[in-house]
């Protein structure tokens, strides 16, 4: 039992071998259909349509159901899991299906959230793509987190103002374009919420907007200027292409580089030697 547990809490993490590629690849495809099922619902399709995106959208949800207990019944620590980043986006994924029969209607809001499971994949190992660099898995985290975010905001907008302003707030590209205006403090005005809740949100879009984006384009400035000082030497250990000059170990993996490094920096000392003048 112990070694059962240990195996299907090693596939639900991993991203090499096949199995926990294939694993992790399938509830990644579950998050973007599920995602791109919520947004469809907001537009006019059949009810014949619409029935069968409920009937997938059911079924996605009892798979990252079984998932969250897996994930819970294989952790050493289920303490720390449940209070943990990547839990708590899970359950809110899967709880507007199990609470969204009775009078908190609103729980749903939560079901938009789903996307941001995703911010799970993105890393240098991610199989979305070879990521080689620091900056990239950098860059990558960086728009991914801010569409994320938009995301959310617009369902949650959507969610807040199409029932009660539904001739501004038709579907959820309304709303997507309303959360870009505003997130970059643009404000057209030309769409605008009429709910305390709504304006409540449009509030919170403003702040995350002028928080988040220069912070996140600040730290991304600081890594591309940090890189420009750096060799390309692809450490043998781990992949990481960038090190300092001076570099004898690999700061992410502690893999000796000095061989390496000498080489190149001999190279440039000797060119260096071997110029006129």
């Amino acid at each position: 039992m112990l070694l059962l547990r240990k195996k299907t809490a090693f596939y639900l993490t991993d991203l090499e071998t096949p199995v926990g590629k294939a694993i992790n690849l399938t509830i990644a495809g579950l998050v973007l259909l599920s995602s791109a099922i919520f947004v469809v619902e907001t537009y006019s399709i059949p009810n014949a349509v619409r029935l069968q995106l409920n009937i997938v959208d059911t079924v996605i949800v009892i798979i990252f159901a079984v998932e969250y207990i897996l994930r819970l019944w294989s952790t050493d620590n289920k303490i720390k899991y449940i209070f943990s980043f990547y839990s708590i986006i899970d359950l809110m994924a899967i709880l507007p299906f199990f609470l969204g029969t009775g009078d908190i209607s609103f729980i749903r809001l939560l079901r938009w959230f789903r996307i941001l499971r995703l911010i799970r994949f993105i890393d240098r190992k991610s199989f979305f793509g070879n990521i080689s660099t620091e900056d990239g898995v950098i860059l990558g985290r960086i728009l991914f987190t801010l569409f994320a975010i938009i995301f959310v905001y617009s369902g949650l907008i959507y969610q807040v103002e199409h029932p009660v302003n539904p001739k501004v707030f038709k579907t959820f590209l309304d709303a997507f374009y309303f959360s870009i205006v505003t997130m970059t403090t643009v404000g057209f005005g030309d769409v605008t919420p009429i709910s305390e809740l709504g304006r409540l949100l449009t509030v919170s879009m403003i702040l995350t907007g002028i928080a988040l984006i220069p912070w996140q384009v600040g730290d991304l400035i600081k890594r591309l200027v940090k890189t420009a000082n750096q060799v390309e030497i692809v450490c043998p250990g781990c992949g990481l292409g960038f090190h300092d000059a001076d570099a004898q170990y690999c700061k992410a993996c502690g893999t000796k580089l000095s061989g390496v490094i000498s080489s190149g920096v001999e190279k440039e000392i000797s060119t260096e030697i071997h110029l006129p003048g």
